[in-house]
């Protein structure tokens, strides 16, 4: 497990690279995520995803799928993919907070 410094805080980070306390999320810590992903801004569309993910992932325990995310977020697969470019699902559970999804390689 590793350590750093993100968004003012020392978050521990699993073998993935994806936040070992989901708890000590928050929109600063997305957003540093978000940047070292590649991703400069996170918009209104990014947000739908990323807080439908941490409710999916409350109620049932592991991220959705991307076919749950393009079914019953509202995000289609190819705006999706614009959104989190290389690996949506993955990419936006990192940002989230969350564990890679279950389905990922």
């Amino acid at each position: 497990m590793e350590t750093r410094e993100l968004a003012g805080a020392a978050i521990a980070f699993d073998e993935d690279g994806h936040m070992a306390n989901r708890q000590e999320w928050n929109e600063n810590v997305a957003l540093a995520l978000a940047k070292e992903e590649g991703i400069d801004e996170l918009n209104d569309r990014h947000w739908i995803v990323l807080n439908f993910m941490r409710k999916v992932f409350d109620e049932m325990g592991d991220a959705p799928s991307i076919r749950k995310l393009t079914k019953e977020s509202g995000v289609n697969t190819k705006e999706l993919y614009q959104l989190f470019p290389k690996g949506p699902a993955k990419k936006a559970a990192k940002i989230a907070g969350l564990p890679k999804p279950k389905g990922c390689i």
